[in-house]
This record gives structure tokens, C-alpha cells and sequence, in this order.
């Protein structure tokens, strides 16, 4: 168990190093979040007056765009696997003694690193645009590890679907497919209170929505442990699920080179 944590460090730097390579798409991945914090901010400001909704919508909206960046982030993962699996890179590391579960576990581990960096850098410009967090640096910290679970249950789905599909444009058309219905089909933008019935009912079961839930409890003035333990110990659940699924398509990837 050591010598496999070690070597997912090892990979993981690999990740990491390609990552900050490219300063350009670093600085893309934060455009879109600024874009739906005040953009979005400001379009439905007045959301607050409708009967049953109150507060700043600011405040409402952060948990959304930090949970939505680690979704739309995520959902890209298999990108980058299918593109190594393109250029021979995975069948060299194949050829080596290197763990197998940690060539996996550190596009994962990759993941979570970025998507916790990208939600705090989101809940500080929130901060800055005058977002209020009542539920102090313990609400903070949850909200962000709430988004790194859902950034792993989706990146490790991505990173299979890559070892599966192995074609760019059904990578393309599955995430353009599903990134919009599982935004609006959860209390991204809208209380509960305030969605039709049925949509309710669909958000119930959406991931997103999960850590949505999870975050936003345990940053108000009063966190509801329950509701964050439960939508948090769901999240989790999948997510090791999901990595459980990526290293068993990983390793019928394996026998098929």
C-alpha cells in the first residue's frame, strides 16, 4: 500500500507538472466561473424578491458556480486519457513496473487537487464581490470538499468513458449532452421551493445537487449536520464507486493492447 500511495505521488506530479504547463488553460478554466458568479449574479439579482427565496442571491449562487466548475472541469478528464492512450504514452507506462492502480488514481488524485484550488480561488472573488459565509472556514471547508468529491466521481466517470468510447467527438457530444440537464436539474440557480415538482423530485438524485445541498447547509448560520452527512456520505459512496469502475475499465484496457 505505501509503495502504490508513493507512486500515485509520483504520477501525480506528472499531472501536475503537464498542468502548469499551460498557464493558458489554467486561466480558461477560471474565465467561465468568473462569467457565472457575476454575470449571473447580476442577471438574477432579483430572484431574492420572489416569495420564498430571501438573501443575497450572490451568497445563494457561490456554492452553484463552485460546485458547477468542479462538474464542468471534471467532466473533461477523459480527454486527456484518451489523448495519452492516442499518443502510446499509457501503453509505455504499461511496460513498466509502475502500480496500475496509481496510473488511475493519479489523473483522480490530479482532480482533486485542481478542482480544491479552483474553489477556493471561486469562493474568494465571491468574497470579494461581497458574498457573506455565515458558516465561517468549517462551512468553507466542507463546500470545497464537497466539490472534490464530486470532481472525482465525475472525472473518474470521464476517465473510464475515455478508456471505452476512445473517440474525441463522443466525449464531446456525451458532456455537451448531460452538462446543461444536470445544471438546471438542481438548486444551482433556484431553491427548491421555488422549482416545479417533478424537477424537485429528478435533483433529488443528481450528483450536483448533492454537494450543492451539502455545501450550502453547512455554510449557513445554522448547518443542518444531518442533510451534510447524508449528501456528503452519498458523494462519497459514488465517487469510490466510480474509481472502482475507472480501474476495472483500466484494466480491461489492459488485456486489449
Amino acid at each position: 500500500m505505501t509503495e502504490t500511495l508513493r507512486q500515485t505521488w509520483y504520477m501525480t506530479q506528472r499531472q501536475l507538472t503537464a498542468l502548469l504547463r499551460q498557464p493558458a488553460f489554467l486561466l480558461i478554466t477560471l474565465i467561465q466561473p468568473v462569467i457565472w458568479l457575476f454575470l449571473f449574479g447580476a442577471l438574477f439579482r432579483k430572484v431574492v424578491e420572489l416569495p420564498g427565496f430571501g438573501g443575497s442571491y450572490l451568497d445563494y449562487l457561490v456554492p452553484g458556480v463552485v460546485a458547477m466548475s468542479a462538474l464542468s472541469s471534471a467532466m473533461w478528464a477523459g480527454m486527456g486519457t484518451l489523448e495519452e492512450i492516442e499518443r502510446g504514452t499509457l501503453n509505455r507506462f504499461l511496460t513498466t513496473p509502475v502500480s496500475r492502480s496509481a496510473l488511475m488514481n493519479a489523473n483522480v488524485v490530479q482532480q482533486g487537487l485542481s478542482t480544491a484550488v479552483q474553489s477556493v480561488i471561486i469562493v474568494l472573488l465571491g468574497k470579494a464581490g461581497g458574498a457573506d459565509y455565515p458558516g465561517g472556514v468549517a462551512g468553507l471547508a466542507v463546500l470545497v470538499a464537497a466539490s472534490v468529491l464530486l470532481g472525482t466521481l465525475i472525472g473518474a466517470g470521464s476517465n473510464a468513458l475515455g478508456m471505452l468510447v476512445r473517440q474525441r467527438e463522443s466525449i464531446i457530444g456525451i458532456n455537451t449532452f448531460l452538462l446543461l440537464p444536470l445544471t438546471f436539474l438542481s438548486s444551482a440557480f433556484m431553491k427548491p421551493v421555488l422549482m416545479p415538482s417533478w424537477m424537485r423530485h429528478i435533483a433529488e438524485f443528481n450528483p450536483l445537487d448533492w454537494a450543492l445541498v451539502a455545501g450550502r447547509s453547512a455554510m449557513s448560520a445554522d448547518p443542518d449536520w444531518g442533510v451534510v452527512l447524508g449528501r456528503g456520505g452519498a458523494l462519497l459512496l459514488a465517487a469510490v464507486v466510480a474509481v472502482w469502475l475507472s480501474t476495472r475499465t483500466f484494466r480491461a484496457y489492459q488485456r486489449s493492447v
